[in-house]
């Protein structure tokens, strides 16, 4: 692929193979959050606390851990079917799957969000998530973090696979609210066009998940242990029972590269079927903020950061945060 001068900085970390209604986009409301603190676990694993943001009268769940003296905040969005607990912090006995963990041994201060009708969130009235709607919920987050921390900058904004393009939305709509973006898995190839939604518009399909579609994101044998992948299909069955649905595809069809204005870094796993190069290159060459990154993680797949190169793909985010300024 021709990408022109544009120079690239393309990273190809080593393999590893081994052991509120629809529709509606107006600005939310001030958040108000209430405090409960859940489980603390084992030693090496830092103390989540839970809260309610609530974002024109809904409650929108965000987990926490805290680091000790952090240096930063880093706010992180799901993908589709899954919620934040086991998508972040995935408790394994015997070993280390949680990225919330991960980052806070950095020095990071971490949330992680569980949109409307994920985990903890209850749906709301309309039964439907849109992308206004989840975008216009992240920006609420972001700024209810921004405030718990006047001292630090704004929060780093890490979005996976579909979490990756709300990401993008509320970056592109607040930036202001972000020192930097992480898409991480992203899905879409830029330009893409979707249809607006069918007249008239089906009930919600309130589909079951199941333990083959919990797993099915593990393509590379070895990169994660069975009892990793069985620990990852008991919380996700646990904590997300029943699919979450969405409508009004067409509001993705705002987002725009060039209208990201915060310095970004684009990382997927090499061998990932949702984030193509041809498709990140594109992502790439077209952000709108000349401080750039792009990283490959070799040898992982869509849940990179749930294997055993995980230690990689944290390096990478964590040294693009840390960056020189």
């Amino acid at each position: 692929m021709r990408l022109g001068a544009l120079s690239i900085l393309l990273v190809l970390l080593g393999a590893c193979v081994t052991a509120e209604s629809s529709g509606t986009s107006a600005s939310p409301s001030a958040p108000h959050a209430a405090v409960a603190v859940a489980d603390g676990g084992a030693a090496h694993q830092a103390r989540r606390a839970q809260h309610t943001v609530k974002v024109e009268g809904h409650p929108i769940t965000v987990w926490s851990k805290a680091a000790p003296s952090p240096w930063g905040t880093i706010v992180l969005v799901h993908g589709r079917t899954w919620s934040a607990r086991p998508d972040f912090d995935l408790q394994v006995p015997g070993e280390s799957r949680s990225l919330m963990d991960a980052l806070v041994a950095q020095g990071l201060t971490v949330y992680a969000v569980d949109q409307r009708g994920y985990g903890a969130t209850p749906r709301d009235a309309s039964e439907w998530l849109t992308p206004d709607r989840a975008a216009a919920d992240l920006a609420a987050v972001l700024r209810w973090v921004g405030q718990r921390h006047p001292d630090l900058p704004p929060p780093a904004l890490l979005g996976w696979s579909l979490g990756s393009i709300v990401s993008q939305l509320a970056a592109q709509r607040h930036p202001e609210r972000i020192s930097a973006l992480v898409l991480y898995g992203y899905p879409r190839r830029p330009g893409t066009i979707y249809d607006p939604d069918p007249v008239p518009l089906p009930a919600p399909e309130r589909r079951v998940t199941t333990a083959e579609a919990a797993a099915e994101d593990f393509i590379i044998p070895g990169s994660i242990s069975s009892a990793g992948i069985d620990g990852f299909v008991a919380a996700a069955l646990e904590a997300d029972p029943v699919r979450m649905d969405w409508r009004a595809n067409d509001q993705w069809n705002a987002l725009d590269p060039a209208a990201v204005r915060s310095p970004t870094l684009v990382i997927h796993g090499e061998r990932d079927p949702y984030a193509p190069l041809d498709a990140q290159a594109l992502l790439f060459t077209g952000l709108g903020h000349p401080d750039r990154a792009w990283v490959v993680v070799a040898g992982g797949d869509h849940a990179a950061h749930l294997e055993d190169c995980a230690p990689r793909f944290v390096h990478a985010v964590v040294g693009f945060l840390r960056r020189p300024h």
